[in-house]
């Protein structure tokens, strides 16, 4: 049930942390993988090859528009069709909301939910003739609760949420399953601010019951789960891997 032998996916935001685990979880899986980096990511490709993976790595900025429309053409061209979709290239602007400049909101809007949306546009028009898909966004705590000095990013990620039970609702009919993982706490560079403020880092881990931050591979079976045919039940669920922190 969790076998993705065979299967092509794309993977945005996948250069490092929490994308390139996820690259490395399907790979693992089975699957061929395009990760969409900004920069050229060679030691991920050789690991994806290493694994006995087709790797088709696709340079673009979510940030650009244009970027984004190239996406899963590309992923076409190279596979012949795209059967997984995961959403994860997202940024962060931190600051007072009465300090955020135009610039901030729209560059985390576009990359976080504009680009999402179109990608799932896209993917979902190849997927649909072939009544045959999974799209995955990654969501965020942001998306059931806010903290402070992230309004585009709380913004961005409650979208996400919702956007995902919409599509959900719209191609579930047609076997195309929308779900979002929800991540916790997880070591990555967006979370480094926080690790590195000893109130901040303290409080955090006081309320996570499983006593520790989480790490980018603790999302590995998640997306696993959600790519394969386990799932095929599974419509516009957010699944929080968040080591207890919503429990609390």
């Amino acid at each position: 049930m969790f076998d993705l032998t065979g299967r092509a996916a794309v993977v945005t935001g996948a250069g490092r942390g929490l994308g390139r685990a996820l690259a490395l979880a399907l790979a693992k899986a089975g699957t061929d993988v395009a990760p969409v980096t900004r920069r050229p990511a060679p030691d991920l490709v050789a690991d994806i090859e290493r694994l006995g993976r087709r790797c088709v790595p696709l340079l673009a900025d979510l940030a650009n528009p244009e970027d984004v429309e190239a996406v899963i053409p590309e992923a076409v061209r190279a596979f012949g069709r795209v059967d997984i979709l995961v959403n994860n290239a997202g940024v962060i602007s931190r600051a007072p909301a009465v300090d955020t400049t135009p610039e901030d909101w729209h560059r985390v809007l576009q990359v976080n939910l504009h680009a999402v949306f179109r990608l799932c546009q896209a993917a979902a028009r190849e997927m649909l003739p072939r009544r045959r898909g999974k799209i995955i966004n990654i969501a965020s705590l942001a998306s059931f609760e806010v903290g402070v000095l992230v309004s585009p990013y709380a913004a961005s990620k409650g979208a996400v949420g919702q956007l995902t039970k919409a599509l959900a609702n719209e191609w579930a009919p047609h076997g195309i399953n929308v779900n979002a993982i929800a991540p916790g706490y997880l070591t990555t560079e967006m979370t480094q601010a926080l690790r590195d403020d000893p109130v901040r880092n303290a409080a955090i881990l006081d309320r996570i019951p499983a006593g520790r931050w989480g790490r980018p591979e603790d999302l590995g079976g998640a997306v696993v789960f959600l790519a394969s045919p386990a799932s095929d039940y599974v419509h516009g669920h957010l699944l929080a891997v968040d080591g207890g922190w919503l429990a609390r």
